[in-house]
């Protein structure tokens, strides 16, 4: 993929952090209220959103959500990428391609990405703190388009939710759809479906 510029999701997409936020949940919801939840369920609640899970497991426990982000502050400690993550990163960057990322968490997201050993590589990363809209409204990509004259035809989103490839659709600029599970065959709205981060190298 020949691209100059590269906005990036982080949960999901650089960051496994399903895999360690589902077993936050899991031990949140036994610890408030000795309920048992099967991983699976907790991990596919979370990647629709957090509100989702909540709602769906938890939403007659007052504070669960408070509990369950204190908790999961606590796993993000020790962030678990995606393999390949961090070798694309240094490559894009050897070709003298640009990094972004654009994040619906607050500023913890700079706490994770120091962590990770991969915060050198972003030029800029756009959290919540910034106050725009969240994804899929495009305005913190514009807002990235504008601030560094990138031109939409070489620039791509790669994100591993369909809100992800919804708001890189409507900045106008392509779209990488990450899913890690080998068994999609098809992401119909995006210009580009990849199981592993390499693929982007191709």
């Amino acid at each position: 993929m020949d691209y100059e510029n590269y906005i990036w999701d982080l949960g999901g997409t650089l960051l496994d952090n399903y895999e360690s936020s589902s077993h936050a949940f899991a031990a949140t919801l036994w610890a408030m209220a000795e309920r048992v939840v099967l991983h699976s369920e907790a991990y596919d609640a979370l990647k629709i959103s957090t509100a989702y899970a909540v709602e769906k497991f938890a939403k007659d426990l007052p504070g669960f959500l408070e509990e369950y982000k204190k908790l999961e502050a606590e796993v993000l400690e020790k962030p678990i990428l995606f393999d390949g993550a961090k070798e694309v990163l240094t490559e894009l960057s050897a070709r003298h391609a640009h990094n972004f990322m654009i994040s619906h968490r607050n500023n913890q997201v700079l706490t994770i990405l120091n962590s990770a050993q991969i915060d050198s590589y972003f030029t800029e990363v756009v959290t919540s703190d910034n106050g725009f809209k969240r994804k899929p409204a495009p305005d913190s990509i514009n807002y990235l388009l504008d601030k560094y004259h990138l031109d939409p035809a070489k620039t791509v989103m790669i994100g591993d939710r369909p809100l992800d490839i919804e708001a890189g659709k409507a900045a106008g600029i392509a779209t990488i759809y990450f899913d890690s599970a080998v068994s999609t065959t098809e992401a119909p709205t995006a210009d580009h479906l990849i199981h592993h981060l390499t693929e982007i190298l191709e």
